[in-house]
């Protein structure tokens, strides 16, 4: 009988070590960050619309607390950076991702 505290304790750990493995992440969003991140993502796709330069059209925006990630296509690398300092310059952008293509 000795050996079942050593076997209570092993499966334990595994228990403990499988459990913490399965946490969830911390990307979970409140509702008012949601609705935030859904602003700034209104702002910015109007912004590179307004813009004359850039077809935002074939651009996409996604935002995550505060970080906007830019994807899609443009005609050359001038309006990837002219995208870019559009959605720098929204009001709640706190950093800009950039994942767009020269086509």
């Amino acid at each position: 009988m000795k050996l079942s505290p050593k076997i209570s304790a092993f499966f334990m750990a595994l228990f403990l070590v499988s459990l913490v493995g399965c946490a969830s992440t911390q990307q979970h969003q409140s509702a008012s960050e949601y609705i935030d991140d859904a602003v700034i993502t209104t702002k910015v796709k109007a912004a590179l619309f307004n813009d004359p330069d850039l077809s935002a059209a074939e651009i996409n925006v996604e935002t995550y607390n505060g970080e906007v990630q830019l994807s899609g296509f443009v005609s050359t690398q001038s309006q990837i950076n002219q995208a870019v300092q559009v959605a720098k310059k929204v009001e709640g952008v706190r950093k800009v991702k950039n994942s767009l293509l020269v086509k």
